[in-house]
């Protein structure tokens, strides 16, 4: 039969994975540097991914190709992550998966309250992936929410990021000196903004020069934006003291 499918360009495809996150169906991964459609039976032909082809690699082409299957994409995801209820068509528990399993879409239910341990403190993360370059500004877990956005290395310098920071926020981190795509990271920012309609924006970084990369990000997502969002900035010392905490003029 006739239908719509993905085709993707391998001779254009840089291998980011920015369209990973966006296939419901899990239908995308990156294979040996390139997006590739594991079975065409995953496809839904709708397209979702292609707006987030930062180099127009993708495209849907109505050709011969087998039926979609829901019931073939049922058992894909449950064959990537066994332990997740995906419930798939309701936007949860299924992910990116791609080639890296570790960049799959997670949200996990809010920890029970519990006593203050010297041994044990929970956890205030409640999904998956943070890393900037992995996240998708789409996801639930960011619309409407307060986001942090915290350069790599302040929750191992701030001792109280989980509790004082994390808690009841989502959360992206970035390295501005090490990572690549810092425009890639622009257009995510300005996507957060406009698109998931966040409420607040927590930029944290380190006394480090390098570090005033994250916040001139921000800045300047923020300039881009049509909504305006408040924007707060967070400069932690390596001793894990707030040097400052201000909210920024709009």
């Amino acid at each position: 039969m006739k239908r719509p499918v993905v085709i993707i360009d391998e001779d254009l495809c840089n291998g980011c994975g920015e369209c990973i996150p966006n296939c419901a169906e899990g239908a995308l991964q990156i294979v040996n540097g390139k997006a590739k459609l594991v079975a065409e039976v995953l496809c839904d032909g709708l397209g979702a991914c292609l707006g987030h082809c930062p180099v127009d690699a993708i495209r849907v082409e109505e050709r011969e190709a087998a039926p979609f299957d829901e019931k073939a994409v049922e058992a894909h995801l449950a064959a990537q992550s066994p332990t997740q209820d995906h419930g798939y068509g309701h936007g949860h528990g299924h992910g990116p998966g791609g080639g890296c399993p570790g960049a799959r879409a997670l949200s996990f239910e809010a920890p029970a309250p519990a006593a203050p341990s010297a041994d044990e403190q929970p956890s205030r993360l409640t999904h998956w992936p943070v890393q900037l370059h992995l996240i998708s500004p789409t996801a639930p877990y960011f619309h409407g929410r307060d986001v942090v956005l915290a350069a790599d290395c302040v929750a191992f310098t701030l001792g109280s990021f989980h509790e004082q920071w994390l808690k009841g926020r989502s959360l992206a981190i970035a390295c501005p000196k090490l990572d690549d795509g810092l425009d890639i990271y622009l257009d995510k920012l300005v996507a957060l903004i406009d698109e998931a309609r966040i409420n607040t924006l927590v930029v944290m970084t380190m006394e480090v020069p390098c570090c005033g990369g994250l916040l001139r990000l921000a800045r300047e997502a923020a300039t881009r934006a049509t909504r305006t969002v408040p924007l707060r900035h967070v400069q932690v010392s390596v001793r894990g003291e707030i040097l400052h905490d201000n909210w920024l003029p709009g």
